[in-house]
């Protein structure tokens, strides 16, 4: 990170982790497991589900975010044990985006991996026959949705914050070398 630019390579793996965990999500959300009740010998209900892929999907979303936002928070040191950032708008911003992005990457992860685990739970025996309204316990719709779109929250508010994070560190070090020595060594007399 020097000059006030952040490092492109952090830019893009923050990036691309996001959008694969972006697009884990919508895999996720369109194999979703769907049950159909069934009997069997002695009368009882049973539900029967699809594939169980969504489950893994919702899984992988998780993780990929979770890089993300490890390797993020791991190289600007979670904007708390590094170098101090510069007072000024800058640093403004980057508080903001900080919180903004730990805020929605909760919300996302929370919503992958409830998800998943909704998406994991199968019921098996229902009742008897005869007992009315039985449905098979099922995922929402739009519960991968929700966390889709809280990952591309995340991984905007991620970039600008690692841009004002940046822009800050550098004109703290910029303010630091700019100043001048009041104390002049001139051989002249």
């Amino acid at each position: 990170m020097e000059e006030g630019k952040g490092s492109t390579l952090v830019h893009l793996l923050v990036v691309v982790l996001s959008l694969v965990a972006f697009g884990f999500a919508i895999a996720a959300e369109r194999r979703r497991s769907i049950g159909h009740i069934e009997k069997d010998a002695t009368n009882a209900t049973y539900c029967v589900y699809n594939s169980d892929v969504a489950t893994g999907y919702g899984v992988g979303a998780f993780l990929f975010l979770l890089s993300s936002e490890s390797l993020l928070m791991g190289i600007t040191k979670c904007m708390c044990f590094g170098r101090s950032l510069a007072p000024g708008g800058d640093r403004a911003w980057a508080i903001i985006y900080f919180v903004s992005s730990w805020a929605t990457f909760l919300v996302a992860e929370g919503c992958l991996i409830a998800g998943a685990k909704k998406n994991a739970y199968h019921t098996k025996y229902r009742g008897m026959i005869y007992a009315q309204n039985f449905t098979c316990e099922t995922l929402r719709k739009g519960v991968f949705i929700a966390g889709a779109v809280f990952v591309v929250a995340t991984m905007i508010l991620n970039v600008y914050y690692y841009m004002y994070f940046s822009k800050a560190t550098a004109s703290k070090a910029a303010h630091k070398t700019n100043r001048t020595s009041s104390v002049g060594m001139t051989g002249n007399p």
